[in-house]
């Protein structure tokens, strides 16, 4: 192996290993609220595009990279559609996480 591949096989094992805790987040807690739906929508249409560029490059650690991204992203514009809204609704009624109503000190 040369230090090309070297480097991007090393890269693409740290930039996996970077959106992993992201992943396991969404997954548990099922909260995406933070995210947009515009934003994922067009990171998956991005990405899906530029999978024409990457996979008529030759083999190698770029194509295990862009499927990750791929199934990453695809996951989390999934998972938005199926709970992204949940936790948005449930802190705009004026609740908190234990489900008492916030209350304001005045003093």
């Amino acid at each position: 192996m040369d230090v090309a591949v070297i480097a991007g096989v090393v890269s693409t094992g740290l930039f996996a290993m970077s959106y992993l805790p992201m992943l396991v987040k969404a997954a548990r807690t099922k909260d995406l609220s933070s995210y947009s739906l515009g934003n994922l929508a067009i990171t998956n249409l991005g990405n899906v595009v530029y999978s024409v560029y990457v996979f008529s490059l030759p083999f190698g650690p770029v194509w295990f990279l862009h499927s990750f991204y791929l199934a990453a992203c695809g996951l989390m514009f999934v998972w938005f559609l199926l709970w992204g809204g949940t936790r948005r609704r449930f802190v705009s009624r004026g609740t908190t996480r234990g489900g008492l109503a916030a209350t304001r000190h005045r003093g």
